[in-house]
């Protein structure tokens, strides 16, 4: 399975930045997709994730200015899920790694910067 992820960059603070993150590969339907965060010297951290049914998840610190989403088609989830950042701060600075998880395999993107500056 392969992740490509698009978006990220430099924002100031109280900017808004798009993320998204397209898989390919044997992919079972049942999976959960979601974004984590990591900074240097720490633990990789949940931002979001989203089941191929839909349900959401979010890690605390997101709550209420982060949105995962996935593309849906004929009511049959795609491999490709957005995470929409609004009301950035300078703590949101991290790379951004996009996941996807089935009962086979559990993958990784190479990671993408987001920097949110003061």
């Amino acid at each position: 399975v392969q992740l490509v992820e698009s978006g990220g960059g430099l924002v100031q603070a109280g900017g808004s930045l798009r993320l998204s993150c397209a898989a390919s590969g044997n992919i079972f339907s049942t999976n959960v997709m979601g974004w984590y965060r990591q900074v240097p010297g720490t633990e990789r951290e949940l931002v979001a994730s989203i089941t191929d049914r839909g349900v959401r998840n979010y890690g605390d610190s997101v709550k209420g200015r982060f949105t995962i989403s996935r593309d849906f088609a004929k009511g049959v989830a795609k491999d490709t899920v957005h995470l929409q950042m609004n009301s950035l701060e300078p703590e949101d600075t991290a790379i951004y790694y996009c996941n996807l998880r089935d009962r086979i395999v559990n993958s990784w993107g190479q990671g993408t910067q987001v920097t949110v500056s003061s």
